[in-house]
This record gives C-alpha cells, sequence and structure tokens, in this order.
C-alpha cells in the first residue's frame, strides 16, 4: 500500500488554473453526461491502447472505470468550485503510476491511456456543447481546462511511478548489499542462502568470480558511479570494493578501465563462487603493495592483477621470514659491502631469470657480456654452494629481490 501522498493546490494566477475561466453554472449540464462519459473513454482506452486491453479481466476494467469516473466527477466539481480539493484524485493517480511501476510496465502506456482518454472525452463535451448550441468562447475555456487537468493528472501519476521506482531501486541495493556480504564473508555462507538472496537481487550466480579493490577517493563515496549492473558494489576496509562474474571471459578485468573512469585498483585472482573471500584477501594484498611502494603502478586508472605478482605477494605475506632467510643464504654478499655486495647480486638475479645465458643477462643489464662472465667467476668463488645447481635456483630467484630492497648500495 502507497503511502498518503499530500499535494497542495496550485494557486498562482488564473492562467494557470484555467478551470476557473469556465463559468460555474456550465457544471450542470455537463454532470448528468458524466456516465456515458466515462463509459467512451474507457471504451476508447480499450480500444486504442493495447496494453490496456484485458477483455478477460473485468476487474480491471471496472478500476480503470473508477478512475475516469473519479477524475471527470472531479473536473466538473473544479468547474463549479475552481476552490476544490485536488489532494484526492492526486493521491489516486499517484496511486496508478506507483502501480504502474510494481507491475513492471513502462510509465508511456499510462501516459498514452491518459491521452486517449482525455481526447475521447474532450470529443464528447464538445459535441455536446455544440448541440446546445454553447458558444465558441466556452469550447475554448473548456479545451484549455481539459489540457490543464490532464497535466494535473499526468504529474501526480509521474511522481508516483518515480516513488515505486526509487523505493524498488533501494531495496534492490540493499538486497545487492546484502549478497555482497555473504559472497566475501569468511568462511563463506552457505551456498543455499547466498542462491536465495541472488534471487531476490536479480543477480544471476556465476561460477567463478574475481573481487576487485580499488584506491578510495576523497568525496567519491562507494566507488564510480555509472557501473553495468552485472558487478556487485560495497566498501570494504574503507575501499571500493566490486565483486565481477564470469572474470575468466575474453579482457576480463581489463575490460572495465573505461568503465572505472580512471580509478586505481588491484583484481584479486579468479575463484570458484564460495572462494570470493580469498579474492578480496589477494585484492586488498595487492594494493596494500601498490600503495606502499613495493609493486609498481602501470599508469592512472588501471587494475594491478594479483595473479601476475605472485612470487612478490608470497614474500609479502613471509617477509621476515624471507629476510632471516636471505641475511643467512646470501652472507657473503652482505660481507662485499652494499656497493659491490649489490652488483654482484643484480648480475646473479639477471643470471638466474635468462638461464645463466651471460649475452641475455649482459643485455638486461646493460654491461658487456665479459663483465657478467668475470662477476659469475666471483660469485662462484665467494659461496660454498653451487649457484646453478637445479635445487637451488628457485630459493635464490625468491631471495635476491629481498635481499637487494635491503641491501642500500648501487645494484649496477
Amino acid at each position: 500500500m502507497t503511502e498518503l501522498h499530500e499535494r497542495s493546490a496550485q494557486a498562482d494566477d488564473l492562467s494557470g488554473e484555467p478551470w476557473r475561466d469556465v463559468p460555474r453554472d456550465e457544471a450542470q449540464w455537463i454532470r448528468p453526461h458524466l456516465p456515458a462519459l466515462v463509459d467512451s473513454m474507457v471504451e476508447g482506452v480499450l480500444r486504442n491502447v493495447p496494453e490496456y486491453a484485458r477483455p478477460d479481466d473485468p476487474v480491471y476494467t471496472e478500476v480503470m472505470r473508477l478512475a475516469a469516473a473519479q477524475a471527470m466527477g472531479h473536473f466538473v466539481q473544479m468547474i463549479a468550485d475552481p476552490d476544490a480539493s485536488l489532494q484526492e484524485v492526486h493521491q489516486v493517480y499517484f496511486d496508478i503510476g506507483y502501480g504502474e511501476a510494481v507491475e513492471g510496465r513502462g510509465l508511456e502506456h499510462l501516459q498514452n491511456a491518459m491521452r486517449v482518454a482525455s481526447r475521447t472525452a474532450w470529443r464528447y463535451l464538445a459535441r455536446e456543447a455544440d448541440r446546445l448550441k454553447k458558444p465558441r468562447d466556452l469550447a475554448i475555456a473548456l479545451t484549455e481546462a481539459n489540457l490543464a487537468y490532464l497535466d494535473l493528472l499526468a504529474s501526480a501519476a509521474a511522481q508516483g511511478y518515480a516513488r515505486a521506482r526509487e523505493k524498488a531501486a533501494g531495496e534492490r541495493e540493499q538486497r545487492r548489499g546484502r549478497l555482497m556480504s555473504l559472497l566475501l564473508s569468511d568462511p563463506a555462507a552457505p551456498r543455499d542462502v547466498v542462491a536465495e538472496q541472488a534471487n531476490l537481487a536479480g543477480w544471476p550466480l556465476p561460477e567463478r568470480v574475481a573481487v576487485i579493490v580499488l584506491e578510495p577517493r576523497p568525496g567519491a563515496g562507494e566507488g564510480p558511479a555509472g557501473l553495468p549492473p552485472s558487478l556487485l558494489s560495497g566498501l570494504d576496509r574503507g575501499r571500493p570494493c566490486l565483486v565481477m562474474p564470469d572474470p575468466d571471459r575474453p579482457g576480463g578485468p581489463d575490460r572495465l578501465t573505461a568503465t572505472l573512469g580512471g580509478w586505481a585498483g588491484a583484481v584479486g585472482p579468479s575463484v570458484p563462487l564460495d572462494r570470493a573471500g580469498v579474492s578480496l584477501r589477494w585484492a586488498h594484498r595487492t594494493l596494500d603493495s601498490m600503495e606502499a611502494g613495493r609493486l609498481a603502478r602501470q599508469g592512472p586508472g588501471t587494475l594491478v592483477h594479483a595473479d601476475r605478482y605472485v612470487p612478490d605477494l608470497l614474500l609479502e605475506e613471509g617477509w621476515t621470514l624471507a629476510e632471516a632467510a636471505a641475511r643467512r643464504r646470501l652472507a657473503p654478499l652482505t660481507e662485499l659491502g652494499p656497493h659491490r655486495g649489490g652488483r654482484l647480486a643484480a648480475t646473479l638475479l639477471e643470471c638466474l631469470k635468462h638461464g645463466f645465458n651471460a649475452t641475455d643477462a649482459a643485455e638486461a643489464l646493460c654491461v658487456h657480456p665479459q663483465t657478467v662472465r668475470y662477476r659469475l667467476a666471483q660469485l662462484h668463488e665467494i659461496f660454498d654452494y653451487d649457484i646453478e645447481a637445479p635445487a637451488i635456483r628457485l630459493e635464490l630467484m625468491l631471495l635476491l629481490p629481498v635481499w637487494l630492497r635491503g641491501a642500500g648500495g648501487e645494484h649496477a
């Protein structure tokens, strides 16, 4: 049931209320015609507006008849008494507009029906006025009054329609917010509970999701505007957060770059629906590393993918352990000092990356290949283990960046 919507009558001047220009006693000859007039209005709508033609629903037709009767009865009353209240008829058409929105119909069908009814009413009254040989000025005044009255009713219906849409949108956003909370909860909510809330929110459940966390902007609220309805949005730890369905489709989250309008952030890995909290956690950690300067930014408005920085993020997760292991395993570099030790560490890292190909490593370091070979010889001397042994390469690949970050020297 809609809430009572009060509306004060407009009282600006005569041009805004043309029914005041119709002599009051003209209401007398119109009133006896109201039943036939209403019948012709209903028939006109049923004949010309297919969306309202429901021959198998007499209740619906009777409701239409009552609305038309109330409108025309009030119209005649306003001619007889221009100060009559508009509140009751305004509420009727406010509720009609509200009901159209609730039933999922567009407002244009209602507006079309009201125009047809108004034209039908005017033709009926014009013929009767002509039969009674009423003056031409009266016909003009009735036309203006009819058009102004139609505007009043259409405005009331539009307000009701808008109110229903606003209410529905608010409820839908609340449901989407609850759904997002369920998806990101830890431990994960039962699938049947998630499915029920997704159905209420009108959000088709995907098999996989990825969570995107964006850098907050002052005064920007919960994130970018104009997002596609397929994305769930909200806040998590004070950051705008999006849940993206089916992230493994062509283009993935990168297809949102234009939609995000310059917002930067991090994308968690693609995961099954019930693991959305895992994607959220890694998106936050990736963004933490970006903001701390430990991951390179890729320009404004870009998204950094957590699964493209797995070694860096794993090291961040166990940083203290990695630092301790680096100090022990790479102690000979530390003894050489930050300048010389850093230079050899950078050389060893590039050699590991390039399969100990001196030419490729030299190109990456911008030095001569012979320089790389000379440094490799030094590295073999200072370590008491084989730096090229397959079993130790992965450990060195992980520990060298940790050591270099804390070395504080030049890594030429």
